[in-house]
């Protein structure tokens, strides 16, 4: 992922805006980067990478194994689209919602729908 990239789709938040967050502010725990724009508050997906990045940030290289789930071992290439579709797959099997105003799903259409007007000859 590049420094410009999206971490948190809820709240907009950059790699680059949490890693300055990190290193001008400090934080003592890992909960409290989300001090950075409520970045992890909202569908969830986020928290692991964040603090990742807070223990890479402290010299702790983060565990790869037992008790950390599968999308937090991320490759070094993980490209953008492969982290909005696995954060797709995440929401979309349950285990977070999205923020109001987060950044849509892939493949889901925030077009508004609109409603047919009723028949005002017809019978209600």
């Amino acid at each position: 992922m590049e420094l410009d990239d999206t971490i948190c789709f809820c709240f907009h938040i950059t790699k680059r805006k949490v890693m300055n967050f990190i290193r001008v502010h400090r934080p003592r725990v890992a909960s409290q980067v989300s001090e950075c724009g409520g970045a992890g508050t909202g569908c969830g997906w986020c928290r692991k990478y964040l603090k990742r990045y807070f223990d890479e940030s402290q010299g702790r290289m983060p565990a790869t194994s037992g008790g950390l789930d599968a999308h937090t071992e991320e490759a070094p290439e993980i490209t953008l689209e492969e982290y909005a579709t696995s954060r797709a797959a995440y929401i979309r099997a349950g285990h977070g919602k999205p923020a109001a105003g987060a950044i849509p799903l892939p493949g889901v259409t925030t077009e508004p729908t609109l409603q047919q007007p009723s028949d005002p000859e017809s019978p209600e």
